[in-house]
């Protein structure tokens, strides 16, 4: 008899919105002697049900995994284990993670769900304590909010990084990935030419940014710079965007290539 092989419920938690687009993703992932959940999503009753059901087709729930404490992927995580008595795991724990998770995990540290060997990679970059799931036997990645289904993510600093979230990318491009499956959209099944195409996609922001204070003439602050480094933008998304491109300068500013004229962050900045 063949071994099982692993199982992907997916669940859409009912909060869409425009940084969560058709709901955030809830995994449900293992084979028939037991599985974990990723990502809970919100504390809808209905969805919680949903996962509950998922889980007991699957020989029932071991861990409860988030791969980073964002409202919107750990919302319903602390009721889920108290419905169900199954362990929180994240990150990192505490207050500036997930305050009520039972354990800390660690890089490369595996998680069993039922008999299939999930391996945790940390990731930071769209938040400091970000990780993925990888199932080797598979090539199955679940991202989080390292990647979307569509459209790009936002790196909000000081959580978020972009120097570590490129490293993140970078680290992902080095796997045999068969499948990712995304913390919103659907699944990336040419996994690599994703990854690619993100990691281009930052460094023409990158380029871009560094254009627009040459054009410009003189210091720019990050107001000023939206409208020129996002001209493709919907205008309505430009505070989120403003945090991105706040972002590729921290990191651009780490390299010795931008400089800020005052202690904020909004700047003036200028080229070196």
């Amino acid at each position: 008899m063949s071994a099982p092989t692993l199982s992907v419920v997916r669940l859409v938690a009912p909060n869409p919105g425009p940084l969560t687009g058709p709901g955030t993703n809830t995994f449900v992932v293992g084979d028939p002697t037991g599985c974990i959940v990723i990502d809970p999503g919100c504390a809808d009753a209905a969805h919680l049900d949903a996962i509950d059901l998922a889980t007991q087709a699957l020989g029932g729930i071991q861990a409860i995994v988030v791969t980073h404490a964002h409202p919107d992927h750990i919302g319903g995580a602390a009721e889920l284990a108290e419905r169900t008595g199954a362990p929180v795991l994240a990150l990192h724990r505490g207050p500036s993670g997930v305050s009520f998770a039972a354990h800390e995990m660690a890089d490369d540290d595996e998680i069993m769900a039922g008999g299939q060997s999930l391996i945790v990679l940390a990731t930071p970059g769209h938040r400091f304590d970000h990780l993925c799931l990888w199932h080797e036997a598979s090539g199955i990645l679940f991202a989080g909010d390292l990647v979307a289904g569509s459209g790009t993510v936002v790196i909000i600093p000081p959580e978020g990084d972009m120097r570590a979230y490129l490293a993140s990318l970078a680290r992902l491009q080095a796997l045999p990935l068969t499948r990712i499956w995304p913390g919103h959209g659907a699944a990336i099944d040419d996994p690599q030419a994703r990854l690619a195409d993100y990691i281009a996609h930052r460094l023409q922001r990158e380029a871009q940014v560094i254009d627009a204070l040459r054009s410009a003439g003189g210091p720019q602050t990050v107001e000023e710079l939206v409208p020129v480094v996002y001209a493709d933008t919907d205008p309505r998304m430009y505070s989120w965007a403003a945090k991105s491109l706040l972002a590729h300068l921290l990191k651009l500013e780490a390299e010795g290539r931008v400089r800020r004229l005052t202690p904020d962050d909004a700047g003036p900045w200028a080229n070196l």
